[in-house]
């Protein structure tokens, strides 16, 4: 039972990190990356599709995204849709494809988006720390209930301790490897 509570940890754990590497490649570099574009969705027949569904996106410089649409009647809607959207990048299009160029960022931004990777790092570990919260509750439980020992108990919350303490440096790691792409001019 106790093996249960510390593999869902870890699993919630590893989730929380991975959900915050998918908020950080949303967050812009200054350099081309294609899940900037994975919140667009565009109404393809009536049926709201992302724009990676619909369109292949490739990254012929380091600073242009370029949509080629599968079906050619919706590069105007695919246009539009990222006209409308927050990512603050203007279509240029063809007829064929539409590229986005990708500006350089000013120093400001760039220290705006490292507050902004900051407080998505805080989320995360705040979410690690809910999840050993969690699990000390389940193992209090079962010591209650009898079916731990407290010896057991204070292995335990050790070992939940290293793994909590193992995952934030992780975030940490992540963290600082944006930030020095923001960062890096």
């Amino acid at each position: 039972m106790a093996d249960a509570v510390m593999n869902e940890a870890r699993d919630k754990m590893k989730k929380a990190q991975e959900a915050l590497q998918r908020q950080l490649g949303q967050i812009r570099a200054g350099r081309a990356n294609a899940s900037l574009l994975d919140r667009i969705t565009v109404d393809y027949y009536g049926v709201p599709t992302p724009v990676n569904q619909m369109a292949s996106i490739t990254i012929p410089e380091a600073r242009v995204l370029m949509v080629t649409p599968f079906d050619k009647n919706m590069i105007g809607d695919v246009e539009k849709a990222i006209q409308a959207s927050d990512i603050g990048l203007n279509p240029a299009n063809d007829g064929n494809v539409i590229r986005l160029v990708i500006p350089q960022l000013t120093e400001e931004r760039r220290k705006e988006l490292a507050k902004e990777v900051k407080k998505e790092a805080e989320g995360a570990k705040i979410a690690v720390r809910n999840i050993r919260r969690d699990a000390m509750d389940d193992y209090k439980k079962q010591q209650k209930n009898g079916d731990l020992t407290e010896d057991d108990l204070r292995d335990v919350e050790k070992d939940i301790q290293t793994l909590t303490d193992e995952n934030i440096k992780a975030i940490d790691e992540i963290i600082s490897e944006k930030e020095k792409e923001l960062l890096e001019v």
